[in-house]
């Protein structure tokens, strides 16, 4: 591996909408706590960059939801979220904000500087704009129904009923959610980065040149690339964000997938003035922490940025992890399913290592995972209490017990001792070597296989039987005891900090470094420590019961208003639902449509002709699980493109009330083309 002068780490900046919960914890930043702390203990050149992302649409809805400035709504998350990392331990060296003046200088800088080089294309395109409202309208601020599941509330890049992601040209009857009016389409410029010219270096940066990256990672860049790259928009027209610093930009801002990324740079200009020894000197090594969703931005667009820039290095190694889930279902902040870091807090107070640990052990880092209240506690109960909390508290009881709490020295070694001395160092080598490539469940194992080490070395020699009869090997026994002791502090520093802290307190150790690792003489004979505590507590069936009926009443109320009798809509006349032609079908086909995770592309055979549908049912159906099955279809439905894809119909679906879409078939095999009246 090649040796860099220092390091620069970055943390996805989470969006100031809304609290931090586990799923950002795991995904994110526990993974990032972990590295710094590790290169912190290697003594490296190393900062930690993070900081809240306060731009977007869905800030400026939240807003306009609550009618308060998307400044009030920044303000309040970035100090909420903030304190929740500081809580957790998670130690930024800055957590900074895209709403700082550096911030706008920065990003604008960093505009200029393409415009200059001619890196963007200019394009006037029509999108939808609000005459009584007098503005352009971005996608989250239109609403209308979804030409897939008739949902009437979808927005303009999404329906979150179906999931289909939209163009809000797509939607039928579309309306504006300022004024409620129906938009038109109008004329707008815009400067777009043509991610198309950067393909050919891409496909050897990522595809040759980074093999060693994570497979969900280099697996999810090859998809991209091999569906080829088209230029995206750098700009849009909205009244909240970094100002598009060129004649003729009025009333446009930096689009927030652009600017964001430049607030590891501005981030990191805030922090120092020698930032550009960790942005621009080729013997820094970058490193990217962010989940699955940001792969394509930190991996394909914001490289094509900084190569296009050309003065900046670029990323080393982008190791996002997959996602967390709760309970066997997807945590979702629309449905308040989740477990929010300052609820934790206010829970479990004292107990961060838990969780920390916890989801690091179930990390997601290859694919999703699931987090469930009873593995939280038997995490806690059989692992940190049974394993780490209980060695440490033989250990140091025994000595306080024996000596008064005075290092015994180590007499005459027999092969199992020296076995279990080789043992240390080995555990280290192996946490040292998963640590450096990324693997942070496994280096955790590790570390708490020095525990198990320790604890199986006391069972085995019962120290507290022989010092009836043999004193002077007590004395050896706890004093190898007691190295490994002192070496899991050092070991679990980058995953327990909290505990850690705790924990060389005892022993009077001072700040560890990772050079001391493995070293079998860190506590010299005669050294004192103190009486210690416990260092973990079990978590009774009790406290876990109260955070379980927390989550099924959250469950029963998102229930209860997804059964809600949808309101029937406006009365038709007859002649009106005759031109409505159903029709039976037969899917011959079934396929995903790429770089979507909803979307199905369906051959269909009508008994009219054959003809392609694009539906966004694949998580709901595998297409190898319905090729064969007779539908119902809208067969006279204007047709549409779709991701590139002209679709031609609908399927008719039902939803039941977990959201499940379930088909609508004929009871029995009919001839295809078959009406339904």
């Amino acid at each position: 591996m090649k040796k860099f002068k220092r390091y620069l780490v970055t943390s996805a900046l989470p969006y100031a909408n809304g609290p931090i919960h586990i799923g950002h914890l795991a995904g994110v930043y526990i993974p990032s706590d972990i590295y710094t702390r590790y290169l912190r203990l290697k003594e490296e050149d190393v900062i930690s960059i993070c900081g809240s992302d306060e731009h977007g649409v869905p800030i400026t809805l939240k807003a306009r939801k609550e009618g308060v400035s998307p400044q009030q709504i920044v303000d309040r998350y970035h100090e909420l979220n903030k304190k929740a990392f500081k809580d957790f331990g998670i130690a930024f060296d800055i957590y900074s904000r895209t709403s700082n003046k550096i911030h706008y200088e920065t990003a604008s800088d960093f505009f200029l500087k393409l415009y200059q080089k001619g890196e963007f294309t200019e394009k006037t395109a029509q999108q939808y704009y609000d005459e009584e409202a007098a503005c352009f309208l971005a996608d989250r601020y239109i609403m209308g129904t979804c030409p897939h599941c008739g949902n009437e509330n979808a927005y303009g890049d999404q329906c979150e009923k179906c999931g289909t992601s939209l163009s809000a040209t797509d939607l039928i009857n579309p309306r504006s959610t300022i004024s409620g009016v129906k938009p038109v389409l109008k004329e707008t410029l815009h400067w777009y980065l043509p991610l198309d010219k950067y393909e050919p270096w891409l496909k050897k940066w990522i595809l040759e040149d980074h093999k060693e990256w994570k497979v969900n990672v280099y697996g999810q860049c090859k998809s991209w690339l091999d569906q080829g790259l088209q230029p995206r928009a750098v700009s849009r027209d909205l009244d909240w964000g970094v100002p598009v610093p060129v004649k003729g930009a009025a009333g446009k801002v930096l689009y927030v997938w652009f600017d964001a990324p430049i607030g590891y740079i501005s981030a990191t200009k805030e922090l120092t003035p020698d930032w550009e020894k960790y942005w621009k000197d080729p013997e820094t090594r970058m490193v990217h922490f962010i989940g699955k969703d940001n792969i394509v931005f930190h991996c394909i667009i914001f490289p094509s940025m900084l190569n296009a820039e050309g003065s900046f290095i670029l990323p080393d190694n982008v190791p996002a992890n997959e996602f967390l889930n709760l309970e066997n279902d997807k945590i979702s902040t629309s449905r308040n399913w989740a477990v929010w870091l300052h609820e934790y807090m206010e829970d479990f107070p004292d107990r961060q290592d838990v969780l920390r640990y916890a989801l690091c052990a179930n990390a997601p880092e290859t694919k999703d995972n699931d987090f469930t209240w009873k593995d939280f506690q038997a995490r806690n109960n059989n692992e940190l209490v049974a394993i780490l909390g209980n060695f440490v508290n033989r250990t140091l009881v025994l000595t306080n017990n024996y000596w008064n709490g005075k290092v015994p020295g180590r007499g005459v070694t027999d092969k199992y001792d020296n076995e279990v001395l080789a043992e240390i160092g080995n555990i280290k080598s192996n946490i040292e070597s998963n640590l450096d490539n990324f693997r942070f469940r496994e280096a955790l194992k590790e570390a708490m296989n020095l525990a198990r080490l320790g604890n199986k070395y006391l069972a085995d020699t019962e120290p507290w039987k022989v010092i009836k009869t043999d004193p002077e090997r007590v004395k050896t026994l706890l004093n190898i005891a007691l190295q490994i002791t002192t070496n899991l502090t050092i070991a679990f520093e980058p995953f327990l900090p909290f505990s850690m802290d705790k924990l060389r307190s005892w022993l009077n150790y001072p700040e560890p470094k990772w050079a001391d690792a493995g070293n079998t003489d860190l506590l010299k004979p005669g050294h004192q420590i103190n009486k210690p505590e416990l260092l973990f507590d079990k978590i009774e069936d009790e406290a876990i019961s109260k955070q379980i009926e927390k989550l099924m009443n959250t469950k029963k109320a998102n229930e209860t208003e997804t059964t809600k009798v949808v309101p029937l809509k406006p009365v038709i006349s007859f002649d009106d639902f005759t031109k409505i032609d159903i029709r039976t079908a037969t899917i011959l086909e079934a396929e995903k449509v790429p770089k979507t995770t909803k979307l199905l592309k369906l051959k269909i055979d009508t008994g009219n002709d054959i003809r392609i549908i694009v539906s966004g049912i694949a998580e709901h159906y595998a297409p190898e699980d319905i090729i064969g099955r007779q539908i119902s279809i809208i067969a006279n439905l204007e047709p549409r493109k779709i991701k590139g894809i002209e679709s031609n119909g609908m399927i008719l679906m039902a939803e039941d009330k977990d959201g499940k879409l379930v088909m609508v078939s004929p009871e029995k095999k009919t001839a295809n083309g078959s009406t339904i009246k």
